[in-house]
């Protein structure tokens, strides 16, 4: 197999992609190289479907291996263990764009093993990790319905520069990383310093502008080197002999979805679909409980965008604009250094804080230069807060993340280590959910710092922004529940201060997002958080 190469050119410097030498039977492989930074992405597609599954199977892994940078592990056997922090936000940061890039319907397993193979300590291996995976897809023959490109905006000197180095990170008041297909916003993670929503907009407007480039380098790279893509198609249910099941669940559903109260809703939604099944689905049956379940979620999401887009309805009966009932309480706790409640609706927080010496900060040692940290903020969701029953195995990537985004959001406004000579530990303890609890937990934080005496700069609120489309319509909505999270479009997390942001994370399940719904999804977010 012949090696293909493609570049697109980013602030000046070259982003190299290449196939054809390395790994030759995955399905796709592809190293990109910016500087001295190497990293290796290989996607390969299982040839059969999985059954008796309802959700996409993809799986991404991201390797750090300490060889990139010159280093050789510090645990007892000399090897690298369970994935570092870092590397876990990285295999998150790979997942989120690509996965919504997907045919409808698609049960075949997916993996996609991610490694960094050279670090140069100047150039951030995380963005290159998302676009190493996109091309690997994209000459494979999985129906990715890619590329997409991820850049890193950055301001040096006050001017908004892409992929700017680590350095000058240290430096930067934003820090944002934008992933998307050549037309549209599929991700966004960011920490700023209090930066005002217009600067944001612009922020985006040129990662726009180099994630263009990075796609057109993938699509150079395939036409070289592509695959043959594998034939897809999706099963299309029998309209007429569903047509019954269809007629009884519309006359019911509507008043089971209308009930504010998350328990009580989600027990008659739950009944009726059982009753569903067992009237229309028993055993010998033509319809089979698998189709009444399918076309069950289906009428449920039809209903659901319906009541928001035609209606300004939700299902707890508050308009787009509105915030649930809030409540907070401090000094919750006798013996800790500071403690704070918030709850907002059905989702309730406990945020603790813990001051300790300056001995006590963490030591980050991975491909990054060493550094240590002397705020931390961790976040841990019990399957008792969902009234759920599950095994706890420790902190997965979603609390992990959602640590990192609270964590990153109060950054800012800490006082410097010369004005507070201490380590700091917030740990959130989700309570009870029904979504946003990783605003909650920025809320509650802001709350636990006070009440231990931080002098903490400004106070920051999050806030948890959907989208709904339908027909060519679509709604923003604040405050979005669990609910309007799993059937809406878009999870845009936004936290900052009266003065300006401080953090984003943005997920989508559409295939792009216009800039035109990001700047009102920021304008809408700023009048609730203040």
């Amino acid at each position: 197999m012949a090696i293909s190469q493609a570049q697109a050119s980013i602030n000046g410097r070259p982003l190299r992609f290449e196939t054809g030498k390395f790994a030759k039977q995955a399905g796709g492989a592809v190293t990109v190289q910016y500087g001295d930074t190497v990293v290796f992405a290989a996607g390969t597609v299982a040839k059969t479907i999985r059954t008796g599954i309802d959700f996409f199977p993809l799986t991404v892994d991201f390797e750090e291996r300490l060889y990139a940078a010159g280093k050789i592990p510090g645990s007892f056997p000399r090897r690298e263990g369970r994935p570092s922090e870092e590397g876990i936000l990285t295999a998150r940061l790979v997942d989120r764009p690509i996965r919504p890039l997907w045919p409808k319907g698609f049960k075949n397993d997916v993996q996609i093993i991610v490694s960094a193979w050279s670090a140069d300590q100047e150039n951030e291996y995380d963005i290159l990790a998302v676009n190493a995976a996109s091309a690997a897809l994209h000459i494979s023959n999985a129906p990715f319905e890619g590329p997409i490109g991820c850049v890193r905006v950055g301001t040096v000197d006050g001017k908004l520069t892409l992929n700017p180095t680590i350095q000058q990170l240290e430096e930067s008041d934003l820090d944002l990383v934008v992933a998307g297909t050549r037309d549209s916003v599929m991700m966004i993670e960011a920490g700023a310093n209090e930066v005002t929503e217009d600067t944001l907009v612009e922020a985006l407007a040129l990662a726009q502008e180099g994630i263009k480039a990075i796609c057109d380098a993938q699509e150079d790279l395939r036409r070289q080197a592509g695959k043959p893509k594998m034939i897809f198609a999706a099963i299309t249910p029998d309209a007429k002999k569903l047509a019954p099941v269809v007629a009884f669940l519309k006359e019911r559903l509507r008043a089971k979805l209308r009930n504010p109260d998350k328990a009580q809703r989600e027990t008659g939604l739950d009944e009726l679909k059982t009753e569903a099944i067992v009237g229309f689905a028993p055993e010998g049956a033509a319809i089979t409980p698998d189709e009444v379940t399918a076309i069950y979620e289906e009428i449920l999401e039809e209903e659901f965008r319906r009541a928001v887009t035609e209606e300004n309805l939700r299902p707890d009966g508050r308009d787009t604009k509105s915030i649930r009932p809030l409540s907070i309480e401090v000094g919750v706790l006798p013996r800790t250094h500071g403690s704070g409640l918030f709850t907002r609706g059905q989702t309730q927080v406990l945020s603790i804080a813990t001051l300790g010496p300056t001995g006590d900060e963490q030591i980050i040692d991975t491909l990054s230069p060493v550094d240590t940290k002397r705020y931390m903020h961790h976040y841990n969701f019990p399957p008792y807060s969902v009234g759920e029953v599950r095994m706890m195995r420790g902190a997965g990537r979603r609390e992990i993340g959602h640590g990192a985004l609270a964590e990153r959001a109060i950054t800012p406004v800490l006082p410097t280590k010369e004005q507070f000579p201490y380590t700091i530990r917030v740990v959130s303890e989700t309570l009870e959910s029904n979504g946003s609890s990783s605003m909650a937990s920025t809320c509650g934080s802001t709350l636990a710092l006070m009440d231990a005496g931080v002098p903490i700069r400004d106070m920051i609120a999050g806030i948890a922004m959907g989208l709904v489309t339908s027909d060519g319509k679509h709604t923003v909505l604040t405050d979005i529940q669990g609910l309007e999270d799993h059937y809406g479009d878009m999870d845009f997390k936004i936290c900052g201060s009266a003065k300006g942001v401080t953090a984003l994370q943005m997920d989508i399940k559409i295939k792009g997002i216009s800039l035109q719904i990001m700047r009102e999804a920021f304008m809408q977010a700023r009048e609730a958080r203040l």
